[in-house]
């Protein structure tokens, strides 16, 4: 006769079944083994920061570098995208982010923009350069404009018996003034005046004819006055004027009236041709 067990393994007579096992868990009424309450481990999430940060600086350091006047600060933004970009493919390769696309292209953006960056400063420097280079060649061209100016106005001042050879090729000389004696007949001469004879020599040391449009030399006494050219019947004054020949030369004799306090300096102005060339001047005594 058998003793009836009851669910947890004891007999009806509170000993245990010998079929019973100790160490098995309790069963319910049902037969099913009751689940202890364990945590519930979740999936982790993707550490995709990285990658988007990248992504979003390798753009602002292009964009910035495309702007020549921001490449100065282009460089930081893209630096930093290579840096994030790559602890961003790290983290792919760990399994930790699922962007790892994103990641390479914040990589490849942040290099991009570091090229861009250093091309956009090199092109900056060599332009740089240029405009100062090129202002210092106008400064130094304005310079030499400057001295020639300054040295060609020397070139025309000179003494009284030098001689001044203008572009197109006629050598003028002037000579000291002589006195002149006026005739009862002369004009432009007032009493107590001293006249002198200004005499201009122009040689044609061209191989050309060239035509002399002179008008007439202009004097200044030494007080910087215009002396009055004097007219008289004797033919002593001729006026250079018409062409002139390869080597040949010419001669010009003109008169002017002097103020007696200011007679003992004068200074001649004259050019072969008033509307091509600038006058040359020839000044010193009268005496």
């Amino acid at each position: 006769m058998t003793t009836p067990t009851s669910s947890d393994g004891s007999s009806s007579s509170g000993r245990p079944s010998p079929d019973h096992d100790p160490w098995a868990p309790p069963t319910s009424a049902a037969g099913e083994v009751p689940r202890l309450p364990y945590p519930v481990q979740t999936a982790q999430q993707p550490r995709n920061g990285m990658g988007i940060t990248a992504l979003v600086l390798g753009l602002v350091g292009i964009g910035l570098g495309v702007l020549i006047i921001l490449f100065w600060i282009s460089w930081l933004p893209a630096l930093l995208a290579l840096v994030f970009g790559s602890i961003g493919l790290s983290h792919a390769r760990k399994g930790l982010a699922t962007n790892r696309a994103m990641a390479l292209t914040g990589v490849v953006m942040g290099i991009i923009g570091l090229l861009i960056a250093a091309g956009s400063a090199a092109f900056t420097v060599v332009t740089v350069k240029h405009v100062v280079d090129h202002a210092r060649a106008k400064v130094k061209e304005a310079k030499k404009e400057k001295e020639a100016a300054a040295a060609e106005e020397k070139a025309r001042h000179l003494p009284f018996g030098k001689s001044y050879t203008f572009g197109n090729g006629l050598k003028v000389t002037v000579d000291r003034p002589t006195p002149f004696v006026p005739d009862a007949f002369a004009h432009g001469h007032a009493k107590g005046n001293k006249a002198v004879q200004v005499t201009v020599t122009v040689v044609n040391t061209g191989k050309e004819r060239v035509s002399i449009e002179t008008g007439l030399p202009d004097v200044n006494d030494a007080d910087g006055a215009s002396a009055e050219l004097v007219i008289d019947g004797s033919g002593r004054q001729k006026v250079l004027t018409g062409y002139l020949l390869p080597g040949r030369k010419a001669v010009g004799k003109y008169a002017f009236s002097l103020p007696p306090a200011a007679a003992d300096r004068a200074e001649v102005e004259f050019s072969p041709d008033v509307l091509r060339w600038d006058d040359a001047y020839w000044s010193g005594t009268t005496r």
